[in-house]
């Protein structure tokens, strides 16, 4: 599992299983843009975060279209570009590439899950929402604890 690069010499594959998951992840940070983009260019506001003139009038029971989408593609640009760096970081230092492929396959389920069963449920809180946080808090410190956990050998324990 190796590409020869000049010189013929042989470069190992160094991150497949994070490699593997950017195109569903990379896939999905463009639906999200895009729903941003399609809210702006559908209501000629091409600056700031709501459509509404009035920023106090945005309700959980009445969201601003706009400003529910610039949250569900911020809120996954908060969280995934570091789960992707704490799993590149696990997968660097031995991580088990079966676990690594399961793990990054239930964070996008949960950031999924957060968005389209979440800020898109009703009044913005349905259970995809808890769910999606909580799940990739979750992933975040579990991950980076197997990273830490298996480097331990160099701290001396």
């Amino acid at each position: 599992m190796s590409t020869t690069v000049v010189l013929g010499v042989p470069v190992p594959k160094m991150l497949p299983v994070t490699g593997t998951w950017t195109l569903p992840f990379a896939a999905y940070l463009m639906i999200l843009s895009n729903r941003v983009v399609m809210h702006r260019v559908n209501s000629k506001k091409y600056m700031g975060e709501t459509l509404s003139s009035d920023p106090s009038s945005i309700s959980n029971e009445d969201p601003d279209a706009l400003y529910l989408a610039s949250r569900a593609h911020a809120n996954f640009l908060e969280n995934v570009p570091l789960a992707f760096i704490i799993a590149a970081v696990a997968e660097l230092n031995g991580g088990n590439r079966k676990a690594l492929n399961v793990a990054m396959g239930v964070l996008l389920a949960l950031r999924v899950a957060h968005v389209e069963m979440g800020l898109k449920g009703k009044d913005t809180v349905g259970p995809g929402r808890p769910l999606g946080y909580f799940g990739t808090q979750a992933f975040l410190g579990g991950l980076a604890a197997y990273g830490a956990w298996l480097v331990k050998g160099y701290w001396g324990f």
